[in-house]
């Protein structure tokens, strides 16, 4: 029993050694693209000191068998920290957003009633504004460097779907400055990578622009030093 006690404490030791030893966050992505970006956005605000380990998309190394030891689906981004692998970048920026909750930027309120205004809209970012602004993303920037002929079908289809989602926000936003309420959280910051692309790249912008709640929003959230930090990596 002592052994095995003795073993225990050796192994908890052995971590916490480990941990302090690679202190920085492994952030595995790409620099340009949405995913990886959301999670940077969120370790800096959260003051989380991090490292960009390049995973070169066009190249195909995010399919290659060692990266899909990391992420069985081939996709970016992944998280290493400490004895710690997981993906999925909203699962990524909730668990810093909660682990560091007193250090940073407060991303997630101070009430239970904040948490689930929060986690609703960010619920709205992914199955509603992630679907049409990835495709038109795509569609419009990325479609012809990959060999494609962009879908004249989909670029519509597309737009018609975020119309309807930039209405509802812009609803949203005449009664609150935020997302989530009065305060920046994961809400808004999930926004950032694909509304970044459909205002700056994709000659898009006016989805954003013509709307005057929506637009002071993305003037707000866009300026904001994190994501500075973000677009020049």
């Amino acid at each position: 029993m002592v052994a095995l006690d003795f073993r225990v404490r050796g192994r908890f030791v052995s971590s916490v050694v480990g941990c302090i030893v690679r202190m920085v966050v492994k952030l595995h992505g790409a620099a340009f693209a949405a995913c990886p970006r959301r999670v940077a956005a969120c370790l800096y605000e959260k003051n989380v000191e991090f490292e960009l380990v390049n995973v070169d998309l066009f190249a195909g190394d995010h399919k290659k068998p060692e990266f899909l030891q990391l992420h069985p689906f081939g996709l970016v981004p992944v998280i290493q920290d400490c004895d710690l692998t997981f993906f999925e970048s909203r699962a990524i920026i909730r668990y810093y957003a909660e682990k560091y909750a007193g250090q940073g930027t407060d991303l997630l309120g101070k009430s239970l009633e904040d948490r689930a205004t929060i986690e609703q809209w960010l619920e709205v970012e992914a199955h509603y504004f992630n679907e049409p602004a990835f495709s038109l993303a795509f569609q419009v920037l990325y479609a012809e460097k990959l060999g494609q002929e962009p879908d004249l079908n989909v670029i519509k289809s597309s737009e018609e779907k975020l119309t309807k989602v930039l209405d509802v926000y812009e609803e949203r936003l005449s009664k609150s400055k935020y997302l989530g309420g009065e305060f920046f959280s994961l809400a808004d910051l999930s926004h950032l990578p694909f509304a970044h692309y459909l205002i700056n790249d994709s000659g898009k912008g006016y989805l954003f622009h013509d709307r005057k709640h929506v637009s002071a929003w993305w003037e707000d959230i866009s300026s904001r030093p994190s994501w500075k930090k973000v677009l020049e990596l």
